[in-house]
């Protein structure tokens, strides 16, 4: 057997073969599309790590019979790029997969540009950053830029079923007994992330012995140790683990402390410390939110000393951010503001921009008079002047209702309520 890890030896040949990412790689979508029409332009693609990013890159070379090779933006210096760029001169063109992209260093980033332009190296960057603020814009402007979504649980178990019983690169070639139970824990504990899957459904195999009959049985209890998460709950379908995520919410926005715990402990045993903290951000803003906009932000903090303290000190700061969650007024005034807005523009209603308030330095807007009338608020008492904002089809429309459990969205709900009684 090769001596590469399974997710390595497991990674797509052609764009058929990729797990998910149905939106970027399925039949007629955009990437799909480019290889099929030989016209391949840079890219960075972004997403969490374990979800595809290389796959793609390597699926494309694969489908494109391109040179495929990869470099790491902190790893690798300017010399291993002029490497490439010589390939390249020579073979025509290069796909070059660049991971942590956001890490390039402007000499790096100097010497790819006129390579980019010249169509010699495609590059495919890969990188968990979101590109739009961690990406130098000279090489954005170059690329394409694809976001890849989390894996669902059934393209995982799709995954770990392609590697059993692939004798060529997989795990064909053992008897493996893989029980439900065990099958469900490695997709769903290893949180979205195929490549931790993938190995560690090899160390379980390559660990056991085989029995009598030549068999290698992998239980749950050989899953949990490789993956060194245990599970949840053992129901077939993986539910358990979303059902504890939807309690641990609900318990905190009900305010029931000793709730919020008792399902956070049961995360923390099975060492997802990814969504504990994702759902404490999006419940500090989403359910407590105007009431006590101070939770937000110590909610971050304790989040960003969990993750670099990791588990099980991690405990600690969670459970000052739960507590505090728990207890504190709860307001959901302002998600339900922005979505009454995203339902008005999904609906179509939208309209113009009211000339004055439309940018008036390009020509067009000069010739026409525009933003000659608008009138600059701070130039007012109180930097409030009775103008129209909205569009004129929706000038009446409201989209925030304010709670007033709590001082502070009082005294926000104060002032909107004497703004909206001075309009006309």
């Amino acid at each position: 057997m090769a001596m590469e890890p399974l997710a390595y030896r497991m990674r797509p040949r052609t764009l058929d073969e990729v797990i998910g990412q149905e939106h970027l790689v399925g039949k007629d979508k955009i990437i799909y599309r480019m290889v099929q029409a030989k016209k391949l332009s840079s890219m960075i693609l972004y997403g969490p790590p374990g979800i595809g990013k290389t796959s793609i890159a390597s699926a494309i070379a694969g489908s494109t019979e391109y040179a495929f090779r990869t470099l790491n933006a902190v790893t690798n210096n300017k010399k291993d790029m002029e490497i490439v760029a010589a390939e390249a001169k020579m073979s025509g063109t290069v796909i070059l997969l660049l991971d942590e992209v956001h890490r390039l260093d402007k000499a790096k980033q100097d010497f790819l540009l006129p390579h980019l332009e010249s169509g010699a190296i495609i590059l495919i960057g890969a990188t968990t950053s979101n590109p739009y603020i961690a990406i130098n814009p000279a090489i954005r402007s170059r690329t394409q830029i694809f976001e890849l979504k989390p894996l669902a649980i059934s393209e995982i178990e799709l995954a770990i079923d392609r590697a059993l019983s692939d004798s060529e690169r997989g795990l064909g070639e053992y008897a493996v007994v893989l029980d439900d139970e065990a099958r469900t824990h490695f997709a769903t504990a290893s949180n979205g992330d195929v490549r931790g899957a993938l190995n560690a459904l090899e160390l379980a195999v390559v660990s056991s012995q085989a029995d009598e009959s030549g068999s290698i049985h992998v239980t749950l209890e050989v899953a949990e140790e490789c993956l060194q998460r245990k599970s949840l709950a053992h129901d077939k379908d993986g539910d358990a683990h979303y059902d504890v995520l939807s309690a641990f919410q609900k318990s905190v926005r009900g305010s029931d402390v000793n709730a919020a715990l008792h399902y956070m402990g049961r995360l923390i045993e099975a060492g997802d410390l990814v969504s504990i903290t994702r759902r404490l951000l999006v419940m500090a803003y989403e359910d407590v939110g105007l009431a006590s906009p101070q939770a937000g932000a110590r909610t971050l903090a304790a989040v960003q000393t969990a993750e670099k303290v990791g588990l099980p000190e991690a405990r600690i700061p969670l459970a000052n951010a739960v507590i505090e969650l728990c207890l504190s007024p709860k307001s959901n005034s302002a998600i339900m503001a922005v979505d009454a807005a995203l339902s008005d523009i999904r609906a179509g209603k939208s309209g113009e921009v009211p000339d004055h308030l439309r940018d008036g330095h390009y020509s067009g807007a000069k010739k026409l008079g525009r933003a000659l009338d608008y009138k600059y608020p701070h130039n007012y008492e109180n930097a409030w002047v009775d103008q129209q904002y909205l569009p004129d089809s929706i000038k009446h429309q409201h989209y925030y209702e304010p709670k007033t459990n709590s001082k502070f969205e009082q005294t926000l709900a104060e002032v909107y309520q004497k703004i909206n009684q001075n309009k006309k």
